[in-house]
């Protein structure tokens, strides 16, 4: 809808008589930075055009899903790059039983998490449920742990997708395309600011596109897993060369007798909380309950169970086939594990490099769209937190396209910073990625527990008991991680997160001591008894701001007006002074006060204060405003209107008043030829 849209002014003419005409309002030039913004987005959106898509069980298997599904394609890697180093060879022998430990918690989880979209059906997951149990502000301990997750996330995911990208690269190319490990980074970032750009145009998760990439990364792994186990059927399933150039290291020679010798029991915490990696995005169904068609609970319950089932099939058989193929980390993390399985499986012919390539691409895809997932689960959490008083309320604005843009540009920025950071290398971003997911875990699970404690309902014990365990399971995997990857960056999750949840509580106590100050501060709404109305005007030049001031100033009828002049420099009062005489000002006279210490604002709080001392007068302080360009003129003038407003704004029996004035420069002529006469009577 074009915004200069007509209106009517007249009222219905006899048919002989003269026409209706039709008064169009004045066109109003557009800010560079809006047409800009209107370029880049599009058109804006107006509210009634907010609606919320219903999904069906399969399409929200899709878009829902891609985060936690997609995280099978890093996680039994993880788990070897700690293993291989240390025990060799043996790793790959002890992958399997790590991997069906990590099995049983998602068994544990999965249960809990069919609990929590049955018990609250509106998004916010574990938030929602810490609040609804707990409080608020045990809530924000659940709000850090979300809102962690979601930036790692988009970190890890877009870096997990880069990587897929270059596995490809590196299997096609060979060493010659050894040169693409330096554009991670570069690839990361760009795939970061398409996903920003692309939310705040307001692409809606619920599209069946979303969908798409899921489906084909589940089609290439069941590709995958057939041909392998027809090859391995056959005896010509191959295995990697472990010795390879840019491989890890194996430990101890690689000698499988390793496994006794090396193995500790923190080696193998160490590579429990490596592959926990693969269960984030479990939390997705719950956080988009609300999107489900009704009845939304048992739809997200079962959606929830086909994503679980499909998580652990993909995570059993990436590990199945690194134990069988022996495909082992690289230290530039490409080609990764992967890759190197399906390079082995596929074969080197035509249809085997075909099937290769779709895989990866497929892989890369719902790497991305697993990205994308945080760009949604993002902004809504940070706005529901806003709503309950514990993040600044900007955050629950919707921009110009009806996305919450504040919240999208905050998970970019930060998002951004720990790529950077970190490089993009996956190995770096897996240190900080579990503490904040599986403390969400347990903060819905002991939330679950004080649910079913306080209710008396079928089947209480057994859900308290699944709760309880998932709860445990969480929280032990919580201080695993916390205490083996320390050093490896999860120091920085172990600083930030009571910090994180100290600020959000001491926000929420700033928004509290405000709404109480307000209201019991004393509040007189009859009519003031005033004896006198003094209207006081600041002027430190004559222009079109000044007397656009003095004109409002005399429109308002006071029983008397001052135009006032603080003098810092006597050269400059006294040409000011020659100005006033010669501008058309009435009989209004220029009043100088001096100002020997340059503290304006003090000189005129301690004049008001001795004209306002009876209490039988009221003054309104207009001040002036030029408004300039909105860049330029930040930084070539001093914006001193609010200051003195709020200094003013403290005392009894005083009103300030900014009177802005835009100023429209003669090299914009499109804006110029718009602009309202600036003639100003005074």
């Amino acid at each position: 809808m074009d915004s200069r849209t007509s209106v009517s002014s007249t009222a219905p003419a006899p048919a002989d008589g003269p026409q209706p005409v039709t008064v169009l309002p004045p066109v109003l030039p557009e800010s560079l930075g809006y047409r800009v913004k209107k370029r880049l987005l599009g058109q804006p959106l107006v509210t009634e055009q907010l609606s919320h898509e219903k999904l069906s069980n399969p399409v929200a298997l899709g878009v829902l899903a891609s985060d936690c599904i997609s995280s099978s394609a890093y996680g039994s890697e993880a788990m070897l790059t700690i293993l291989i180093p240390v025990i060799g060879v043996a790793a790959f022998t002890l992958l399997l039983p790590v991997t069906l430990a990590i099995l049983c918690v998602l068994t544990l989880l999965t249960l809990s998490y069919r609990d929590v979209v049955m018990a609250y059906t509106r998004a916010g997951g574990s938030y929602v449920v810490a609040r609804e149990n707990f409080g608020p502000n045990v809530a924000q301990i659940a709000a850090v742990a979300l809102l962690i997750d979601y930036i790692v996330t988009v970190a890890v995911q877009t870096a997990a997708g880069t990587t897929a990208l270059l596995s490809l690269v590196h299997l096609l190319g060979g060493d010659a395309y050894n040169w693409v490990d330096n554009y991670q980074l570069l690839i990361s970032v760009c795939i970061v600011l398409l996903l920003c750009w692309g939310n705040l145009r307001g692409i809606r998760e619920a599209g069946k596109a979303f969908a798409l990439p899921a489906y084909l990364f589940m089609a290439g792994m069941a590709l995958l897993f057939v041909v392998a186990g027809i090859r391995l059927l056959s005896g010509d399933l191959p295995k990697a060369d472990v010795h390879a150039s840019g491989a890890l290291s194996l430990g101890l020679d690689g000698n499988h007798s390793s496994l006794l010798m090396g193995a500790s029991v923190f080696l193998v915490l160490k590579a429990f909380a490596n592959g926990g990696t693969s269960l984030t995005g479990l939390e997705a169904i719950s956080n988009g309950v609300s999107a489900f068609r009704n009845p939304q609970g048992p739809n997200a319950r079962k959606t929830l169970v086909m994503m679980s089932l499909t998580l652990g099939i993909l995570v059993l058989g990436v590990s199945g086939l690194a134990y069988l193929t022996h495909s082992i980390p690289f230290g530039s993390g490409n080609p990764s594990v992967l890759s190197q399985e399906a390079d082995l499986v596929f074969g080197s012919s035509w249809i085997g490099q075909a099937a290769l390539v779709f895989l990866q691409l497929a892989t890369a895809l719902i790497l991305y769209t697993g990205a994308n997932t945080s760009f949604n689960g993002f902004p809504f959490l940070a706005s529901f937190v806003a709503e309950d008083s514990f993040l600044p309320r900007q955050l629950t604005r919707r921009g110009h396209r009806l996305a919450f843009s504040s919240g999208i540009l905050t998970l970019t920025g930060v998002s951004l910073a720990l790529l950077i950071g970190t490089d993009a290398k996956l190995d770096k971003l897996l240190g900080l990625y579990a503490i904040g997911v599986f403390t969400g875990f347990f903060m819905a699970g002991t939330g679950l527990v004080k649910h079913h404690w306080t209710r008396r309902e079928r089947g209480r014990t057994a859900k308290l008991i699944v709760n309880a365990l998932a709860a445990a399971a969480s929280i032990s995997i919580v201080a695993i991680f916390a205490i083996t990857k320390f050093t490896e960056g999860a120091w920085m999750v172990v600083v930030l997160f009571p910090i994180g949840v100290f600020s959000l509580i001491r926000v929420n106590r700033r928004y509290r001591e405000e709404a109480e100050a307000l209201a019991t501060a004393p509040a007189d709404t009859t009519a003031p008894r005033y004896r006198r109305q003094l209207m006081y005007i600041l002027v430190d030049r004559v222009d079109l701001a000044a007397l656009k001031a003095i004109a409002y100033a005399r429109s308002l009828r006071p029983q008397e007006i001052r135009a006032i002049h603080f003098m810092i420099d006597s050269r400059e009062a006294e040409k000011l002074t020659a100005q006033w005489a010669d501008a058309e000002v009435g009989d209004l006279p220029l009043e100088i006060v001096q100002c020997p210490d340059r503290r304006i604002t003090r000189a005129l709080l301690e004049l008001i204060t001795r004209n306002t001392a009876d209490r039988k007068s009221q003054i309104t302080l207009l001040i002036p405003e030029r408004n300039y360009s909105p860049i330029l003129g930040r930084l070539l003038h001093r914006r001193t209107a609010d200051h003195i407003a709020r200094a003013v704004g403290k005392l009894p029996n005083v009103v300030a008043t900014i009177v802005p004035f835009d100023v429209v420069l003669p090299e914009h002529p499109s804006r110029a030829d718009t602009e309202v006469d600036s003639t100003i009577t005074v």
